[in-house]
């Protein structure tokens, strides 16, 4: 990474001008809110237009002028911008559980027993769909590597921060082009999410699957609600304490309990590539830990950090609407870079490849959730179940929108429920431990061992949902 300091201070101011614009577009343009797109994606999609693969190559199509043949962006603030997400995907997953109550497992299975079992039976039959597609047509049709079975879960469950976190994973293993398709996965995902997420909302009110409440039509009294912005669903309000007596500004010491976090997990991880050296990965043997990127141990240093404060009594000290608004900026400084970045090369020479994994991983994401949800989910199925809809399509956000929609007033409990998931789900897939080795797994063991190994899951997790929770028999 040899980009000078000037070059990383521009490209982080040119991406907040990009998102000044896109928040005064939102605000402007009632399709943006009524498809609920944040202002990152928005952002995004403006700096690749403004960059040399749209305005660029229309100037140079045109004759245009020779200032306008490269675009409106510097060749440096691209460079940044190519190597950004990597690093900060560590903040946004370091911060996901930085200032959250760690629950003891059996509180968590008792509340969040029938979200877990969804959400992990949709995360690991993404696997399945995605290794079957890939052994099956986009290897022997199209010419796609095996760890192209990985992108379905990386792109829709993952979204754009795992995506771009997991770019040098991809180069690594002579995929480069496997980021850039899994961000547009991940676009695809959020707005797919929720489209066809306000579609089953509508569909479930008139046929009584969803209780109306006093608040009307459910998608509009949302659309009414983020007028300018989306809704605060992951509070990224300000915070909620005053301390501007303190000596330090608070910011700055929630992004030192962020570094803390992340340097966990450094450690963790450099401890664990020195045992898989020491033992199966000596000399010709078996390499996964190394090709591990720092992001999902980051996650597990933010639980180790948290779980130490909570045992200190010292817990307090974090103010989690902070950290929230720390990972928060992270991920639409993330989300724009990446999305200003994407190849629209590698989408289009793999055109088809992408289209079958599309249409692939919403057709499962749809037809699970229609189908496992009310059978898993003991009461409220389809406002609990939407939850890890949303998520499944790319977002965790989309999930809480959705179940925000459905259940405004939080009748079901479900947000509670959805939150100590979280914690049973994100160290694995989503982003977690497995989505970060996926890549690893496949390319050097082969995708017909992870197929079994996933599909063993996915019906495990099928069973104990069916079979440990669902509704009672009248």
């Amino acid at each position: 990474m040899s980009v000078a300091v000037v070059d990383v201070f521009t490209a982080l101011l040119v991406i907040g001008l990009f998102l000044v614009i896109a928040k005064w577009l939102r605000s402007r343009i009632v399709l943006f809110r009524r498809l609920f797109l944040p202002a990152s994606v928005i952002g995004g999609a403006l700096a690749l237009l403004a960059g040399p693969q749209v305005l660029g190559r229309i100037a140079t199509a045109l004759d245009g002028p020779e200032w306008l043949v490269d675009g409106l962006l510097p060749a440096a603030v691209l460079e940044v911008w190519s190597e950004l997400p990597v690093l900060l995907i560590s903040v946004v997953f370091a911060a996901l559980f930085i200032g959250k109550h760690i629950p003891g497992l059996r509180q968590i299975w008792e509340v969040a027993g029938p979200q877990v079992a969804l959400g992990q039976s949709i995360a690991w039959g993404q696997y399945v769909v995605g290794l079957l597609l890939a052994l099956v047509v986009l290897g022997p049709v199209f010419g796609l590597p095996p760890v192209a079975g990985a992108l379905i879960e990386i792109g829709f469950e993952g979204g754009h921060g795992t995506s771009a976190g997991l770019s040098s994973t991809f180069e690594e293993f002579d995929f480069a082009e496997g980021t850039d398709l899994a961000l547009g996965l991940a676009t695809i995902g959020l707005l797919g999410g929720v489209l066809i997420g306000t579609v089953i909302i509508n569909w479930g009110v008139r046929t009584g699957r969803i209780a109306l409440d006093s608040s009307g039509n459910p998608v509009d009294a949302a659309r009414s609600q983020t007028e300018d912005d989306l809704d605060d669903l992951d509070d990224r309000e300000g915070a909620g304490r005053d301390r501007r007596t303190t000596a330090t500004d608070p910011l700055s010491i929630h992004l030192g309990f962020v570094a803390v976090a992340i340097a966990i997990g450094w450690l963790m991880l450099q401890g664990l590539e020195a045992i898989e050296v020491a033992t199966w990965g000596g000399e010709d043997g078996l390499e996964l830990l190394v090709h591990l990127p720092l992001f999902p141990l980051a996650m597990i240093g933010g639980v180790v950090l948290q779980l130490v404060l909570d045992r200190t009594g010292r817990a307090e000290l974090v103010d989690r609407q902070l950290i929230n608004r720390i990972s928060g900026a992270a991920l639409d400084l993330i989300i724009v870079a990446a999305l200003g970045t994407l190849s629209l090369e590698a989408i289009g020479g793999n055109l088809a490849p992408f289209a079958l994994l599309a249409i692939a991983g919403i057709v499962w994401n749809v037809g699970a959730f229609l189908l496992l949800a009310p059978r898993i989910v003991p009461e409220y199925a389809y406002e609990r179940g939407l939850g890890d809809f949303g998520q499944s399509m790319g977002m965790t956000v989309t999930g809480l929108l959705l179940m925000r929609i459905a259940d405004p007033r939080n009748r079901s409990r479900g947000l509670e429920a959805f939150g100590y998931k979280q914690l049973l789900f994100e160290p694995v897939v989503g982003g977690g431990l497995f989505t970060a080795a996926s890549v690893p797994l496949i390319a050097q063991l082969g995708a017909v061992p992870v197929l079994i190994g996933t599909s063993v899951l996915l019906v495990f997790w099928v069973v104990l949902g069916l079979t440990r929770f669902g509704p009672e028999d009248d």
